[in-house]
């Protein structure tokens, strides 16, 4: 009986994430036409709505104490690695964060650690899907998450959020950016591991990951011309989309 009283409560926070995601999907459909003396505004808006979601999404198939670990620990490690990334130029290359994102602590805009946060259960719950071994899941979980800033760093240099003074030939972006996320994401998804061993993948999350690589691809096609970008992230990210929906997909037909 308390097992059932358990997945009730669980079944009724489940619409929270679910709601939360559509109001994702609206503000991202929406911030194009924004005007862009408000779209520092919007960007902050739409990563705390993501943020929002991903954490819901979290709490409603984990219990309380671990949910705040797992999240808790995805902000910390990344908000570190972005302290040191400021000022020593490792693990991600030398860059500079603008006044755009909001308050910064030593150079790094506090809402970097919702940055990292926000995807972390989406790329923990694809890897879920895909890695055949738990031992595995580290590994994919961590590509999951670097695939996804192939679209994120460049647009957020084309709008002035960060740069590195030096550049990089992928759009501005140094290649030592995306080994430095792959070394993060290992480090955050090896804590995950330890703390959420059987933890089951989350439909809601695989769905927030999916939009975000289908919404980009379009949107860098359509909206913003930048067909390189949507090759790039498309296939990073698709490289990892694409096997964990049909792998959820099977899973379905099975039950």
């Amino acid at each position: 009986m308390a097992r059932m009283r358990r997945r009730r409560a669980r079944g009724a926070g489940g619409s929270v994430p679910r709601v939360l995601l559509g109001v994702v999907a609206g503000a991202q459909i929406v911030y194009p036409r924004v005007p862009p003396r408000r779209q520092a505004a919007a960007t902050r808006a739409i990563v705390a709505l993501m943020l929002a979601a991903s954490v819901a999404d979290l709490a409603a198939r984990r219990s309380a104490g671990r949910a705040a670990a797992l999240a808790g620990s995805a902000a910390g490690v990344g908000f570190a690695a972005e302290l040191c990334g400021v000022a020593t130029g490792r693990p991600f290359g030398s860059y500079e964060y603008s006044g755009r994102l909001g308050p910064r602590l030593a150079g790094v805009p506090l809402l970097a650690a919702a940055a990292w946060t926000m995807m972390a259960f989406p790329a923990w719950s694809v890897a879920g899907l895909v890695a055949r071994r738990r031992s595995s899941r580290t590994l994919v979980a961590a590509g999951a998450l670097t695939a996804w800033d192939v679209f994120l760093d460049p647009r957020m240099v084309r709008d002035g959020y960060w740069r590195w003074p030096a550049g990089g030939r992928y759009e501005g972006v140094p290649a030592r950016n995306f080994a430095g996320w792959l070394a993060v994401g290992g480090a955050i998804f090896a804590v995950w591991s330890a703390l959420d061993r059987d933890g089951a993948p989350s439909d809601d999350a695989l769905a927030l990951y999916a939009w975000t690589w289908a919404g980009e691809t379009v949107a860098n096609v359509v909206l913003w011309r930048r067909p390189r970008i949507a090759l790039a992230g498309g296939a990073a990210m698709g490289a990892f989309a694409v096997p964990a929906i049909a792998a959820r997909a099977r899973r379905k037909g099975r039950t």
